[in-house]
């Protein structure tokens, strides 16, 4: 099987170990990947991943132990978890202690021509929503998460960084009716939310005075984001932290303590609530794609993806 696996520099291979497909387990072929900046991340080293990249994905079902899944057009949350600890019981199983994640810990991920996921894992994709919109279901979910932190009220959340997330989480704020304003440093990319009603700001352009705001989302999948968010909030202020990076930040954490802020780790999001935003037409994701790679080209995909202001890349197996 076509497969891209995670290693220094990522590889292409075309004899990949075909996924065996485990009891309650759906076997999916892929029809595209996105490229995230958590698989650049790996990369580079973060968490010492070595498998199949890629966690978003849309796929048609091949084979699984429920019949009514067989055929469907699906995405799939990313985190497995055992099923039956108080995590997994009481919650959505994304910090059960033995959990794998997709094409990140333990499992192998989507940049391939198949893939296996627990059937618990997947959420349908209604006919209604294009594989364009869909493959982004799994970074919007993540957006999405951001509102479960952010205050309901009238008062301004900044959105720092413009990258994919950053775009993301800005236009999804927007789309609940939340006041934003995404601040980055590429005009042009900027322009993609102000035209959908979101306030923009380059980064040159914040007051370097003032009280701050009081709350700010740091997207920016830099080790230097962590540091100008905090340098942004007013005190006793949130700070939503959404960026990993490889390596140590050696960020200053004194301001955290002498401002009394609150910082919210956000990771993973519900995934039926993105598909639901998707079906109802509250936000297209599409005009973010960037450019589009087919699998036997992978390893450029991933090149193309880590430049500096690039957009979604997708993956196609063909």
């Amino acid at each position: 099987m076509r497969a891209l696996l995670c290693d220094q520099p990522p590889r292409f291979v075309t004899d990949h170990p075909e996924p065996a497909r485990g009891p309650g387990e759906a076997l999916i072929r892929v029809r595209t990947a996105g490229v995230c900046d958590t698989d650049i991340q790996l990369v580079r080293g973060y968490m010492g991943y070595r498998g199949v990249l890629g966690h978003e994905f849309v796929g048609d079902v091949i084979e699984a132990d429920s019949r009514e899944w067989v055929g469907r057009r699906v995405v799939a949350d990313i985190n497995v978890g055992c099923g039956a600890c108080e995590e997994c019981r009481l919650r959505a199983g994304h910090h059960c202690p033995e959990r794998t994640v997709l094409g990140i810990l333990g499992r192998d991920g989507a940049m391939a021509e198949r893939l296996v996921v627990p059937e618990r894992c997947l959420v349908a994709v209604p006919d209604s929503v294009r594989d364009e919109s869909a493959v982004f279901a799994e970074p919007m979910a993540a957006a999405l998460h951001v509102l479960d932190d952010v205050p309901d009220s009238d008062e301004y959340v900044v959105v720092l960084g413009d990258g994919k997330l950053g775009l993301l989480i800005a236009l999804c704020l927007h789309a609940a009716g939340r006041r934003t304003i995404l601040v980055g440093r590429h005009r042009q990319k900027l322009a993609l939310a102000s035209a959908r009603g979101v306030d923009v700001m380059l980064e040159e352009e914040l007051p370097t005075r003032g009280r701050g705001m009081p709350t700010v989302v740091e997207a920016t999948g830099s080790a230097a984001g962590l540091s100008r968010a905090l340098s942004l909030l007013a005190p006793r202020g949130l700070l939503v932290l959404k960026t990993t990076v490889a390596g140590n930040t050696g960020v200053d954490l004194s301001p955290i303590v002498i401002n009394e802020l609150r910082v919210v780790g956000s990771r993973c999001g519900n995934l039926e609530h993105a598909m639901e935003v998707l079906e109802r037409g509250l936000l297209d994701p599409s005009p973010l794609i960037a450019a589009r790679y087919p699998l036997t080209d992978a390893p450029r995909a991933l090149e193309h993806a880590s430049q500096k202001g690039a957009l979604k890349v997708l993956i196609e197996p063909g």
